[in-house]
């Protein structure tokens, strides 16, 4: 058995906050265990990976990194996040399991795609109805609305739409993919929190109507009672979850945080958008959890997180 723990980080395009994980696991010179990019030189089935510990910043836009973590999983390696309940989850269901567990989110609207999905034709949708009942659906959810990708990341393809008209003309624009038709949430704070093992939260003030450079640029200033509030509603969802890196967006509206968007588990770590403190915390808590769950971590068994919603769905058959 290996007394020697490696610690990996996949990553794409970014180069900031990769390699500054790196450096800030490997400065702290813990006894056996060092940091490095990920190296895939090959991936046979059923063979364990190298890696005690992977952070995992980019296959969600790289199906062969999926398939290679849920292989490295498999025979071990602690993956964060957990690829399996990672190509699980998406945003509608998410909103659904926070009004399961208490917590407001806007009211919203799962549509199917304007355009046929490849190989299916009129008849593939014979037990849906049509038109659907889009009287009912615009009176529940409202004008102003958002129209977004029901599981899709970042700001790709979302729309403000301002009344049925403006909704039918920029559906047409979204092709093959299905969306979600979203109350606003007209704000008075707004805060996007990073969780990081289930139990250390950052909460910082943003400002989703500025240019992306521009969010974090916000000043607001919530009381003690508002800041144990929204930590205990990060801490709820990423429990639920199960992920061990997320960021959460709250909009505050009449003194209630709502949970807009908590399906971030490859977050924006970029030090140029989030700032030198935020980009120094999410660095440094990241690299301590990463050693404590190399230090945890059990050759050969299953090093991953589940989270409460599917621990609780697993029951024995009777």
């Amino acid at each position: 058995m290996s007394t020697h723990k490696k610690i990996g980080i996949l990553f794409g395009k970014e180069r900031s906050f990769p390699m500054a994980f790196i450096e800030a696991v490997n400065r702290r010179n813990t006894a056996g265990i060092t940091a490095e990019p990920v190296r895939i030189e090959k991936v046979v089935q059923g063979d364990p990976d190298n890696y005690a510990v992977i952070i995992d910043r980019i296959s969600q836009d790289v199906p062969f990194y999926r398939a290679y973590l849920k292989n490295a999983a498999l025979g071990g390696t602690a993956v964060i996040n957990n690829p399996f309940w990672w190509s699980a989850d998406e945003k509608f269901f998410n909103n659904c399991l926070a009004i399961r567990n208490g917590i407001p989110v806007p009211k919203t609207v799962l549509l199917p795609s304007r355009e046929l999905p490849t190989d299916t034709s009129d008849q593939s949708f014979s037990n849906l109805a049509f038109p659907l009942d889009w009287p009912a659906i615009f009176n529940y959810v409202g004008f102003p609305a958002y129209m977004k990708p029901f599981a899709g990341g970042g700001w790709k393809s979302v729309y403000k739409l301002h009344d049925a008209e403006d909704f039918y003309r920029k559906h047409a624009e979204t092709g093959q993919l299905v969306m979600m038709l979203q109350e606003e949430i007209v704000f008075t704070e707004y805060y996007r929190c990073y969780c990081i093992g289930g139990k250390h939260v950052r909460i910082m003030s943003y400002e989703p109507r500025n240019p992306h450079h521009l969010r974090y640029h916000a000043d607001f200033s919530p009381d003690t009672e508002r800041l144990q509030q929204m930590e205990q509603i990060v801490l709820r969802i990423n429990d639920v979850l199960g992920y061990d890196f997320n960021t959460v967006e709250l909009a505050v509206r009449d003194g209630i945080p709502y949970a807009i968007d908590f399906c971030n588990p490859a977050p924006d770590a970029e030090k140029t958008s989030v700032g030198e403190e935020n980009f120094n915390w999410v660095v440094e808590t990241a690299a301590d959890y990463a050693i404590e769950r190399a230090l945890a971590h059990r050759e050969g068994a299953d090093n991953l997180t589940w989270g409460e919603y599917l621990q609780h769905s697993i029951a024995p058959r009777g």
